[in-house]
């Protein structure tokens, strides 16, 4: 999510447009000292198409010491604890959380009647 190369409004766009799409959304160098407002609103443009209960896996400092891991909602979201070592995976309208974890099915029950 970094603007450095890439115009703030194309990536509005795209965050847009991938909620638009219900696709899984993983965001990741959205937020330095230098850059600390992306993050919010990236989860803004995203609820406006995205129910508040919305799961959000945030994942600090991931297979390296120290690392951290918070199951959330989108509404929640804004108050974790965000760096440019964290990675915030944001769930589809399918999404849920099921036992501390975040799932998205991938729609197998719905095509063979299970």
């Amino acid at each position: 999510m970094s603007d450095r190369l890439t115009p703030w409004e194309l990536i509005e766009r795209r965050l847009d447009l991938t909620a638009q799409a219900d696709l899984v959304i993983a965001l990741y160098n959205h937020k330095s000292k230098g850059r600390d407002w992306q993050y919010g609103r990236a989860l803004e443009i995203v609820a406006r198409l995205r129910a508040p209960s919305t799961p959000v896996g945030v994942v600090s400092r991931a297979q390296r010491p120290g690392q951290a891991v918070l199951l959330t909602s989108l509404d929640e979201a804004p108050q974790a604890p965000v760096d440019m070592q964290t990675i915030v995976i944001i769930g589809n309208s399918q999404s849920f959380a099921y036992q501390g974890r975040m799932v998205t099915p991938r729609g197998y029950v719905a095509k063979y009647g299970g």
